[in-house]
């Protein structure tokens, strides 16, 4: 569907965990001097403004890099990822990099980006964020669940995937588990992070068990709740990340870390994560 557009809801909670989480998968992949790709299959626009526009309507950012920015005594992974978000500002935060410009600041000159995104004016914008970097960025206009298929298995043999559509059309977490099936039947080696929202309906349920039952040898499955589900029964109250094949060391990282940000991001007494993984 081509309605959603990221902006609404850029530097929220649920983009903390996913890019926090993100910084650190690609981090460890630096560790290794062989080059790496970094595919996003739903890349958006890659900066958002949080002084005007979309995100001022709702302003999410306020329960969300807000609370960050202005917390004190953070543990270092956290801290660093909060400097990477300031880096891209001046004095004040109005700026929000997304996933692709994350990554991109944690890549070095031989790592590789692929970058989907169907929607038209976020495309666009999403190119005009990459000029003049072909040579290490290409951005195509397609379904990213389609056009994944292309690029698998990528040259050097290593890669960090990131699917994250907007899941309005709820076929789309049938279309998640799909593009992981084939993907690892491409490529089983990558490490494939999955976002997805916390909602009171089955379907983000049914999709993280059907990739339980993958039985992948290697997952980590983390989960931030940030207030009690409401009472209409709409609205999301959290978010979630399955990841295939992470690092050995994110399971440590985040036990550590996730009982600092649920408590700087708690808006209730419900507030909690769930951090789950097996590493063989």
């Amino acid at each position: 569907m081509l309605s959603y557009r990221h902006a609404f809801h850029a530097g929220n909670h649920a983009d903390l965990l996913k890019h926090y989480v993100l910084g650190l998968v690609l981090k460890h992949a630096k560790q290794k001097d062989k080059p790496f790709w970094y595919i996003d299959t739903h890349a958006g626009a890659g900066m958002y403004s949080l002084n005007e526009g979309y995100a001022t309507q709702n302003a999410e950012f306020e329960d969300g890099i807000d609370k960050l920015i202005t917390a004190n005594h953070l543990p270092e992974p956290l801290a660093d990822f909060v400097e990477q978000i300031k880096s891209f500002n001046n004095d004040a935060v109005n700026l929000y990099p997304g996933s692709p410009l994350i990554a991109q600041d944690l890549l070095r000159a031989d790592d590789k980006m692929r970058l989907f995104e169907l929607h038209p004016s976020d495309f666009k914008l999403l190119s005009a964020n990459f000029a003049g970097q072909a040579k290490q960025v290409k951005i195509e206009m397609q379904d990213g669940f389609a056009g994944i298929k292309a690029h698998l298995p990528p040259p050097p043999r290593r890669a960090i995937v990131l699917i994250d559509p907007p899941y309005e059309d709820k076929q789309d977490y049938q279309r998640v588990v799909n593009c992981i099936k084939d993907s690892l039947s491409r490529f089983a080696t990558g490490t494939y992070m999955v976002w997805y929202p916390l909602l009171q309906r089955d379907e983000p349920d049914e999709m993280i068990e059907s990739l339980r039952q993958l039985n992948m040898p290697n997952w980590l499955h983390v989960a931030l709740t940030i207030h009690a589900p409401s009472d209409d029964g709409y609205g999301m109250h959290g978010s979630g990340l399955f990841i295939i094949n992470p690092p050995w060391t994110l399971p440590n990282s985040l036990a550590e870390t996730m009982p600092v940000l649920t408590q700087l991001l708690a808006l209730d007494e419900a507030a909690s994560f769930t951090l789950e993984s097996q590493i063989a």
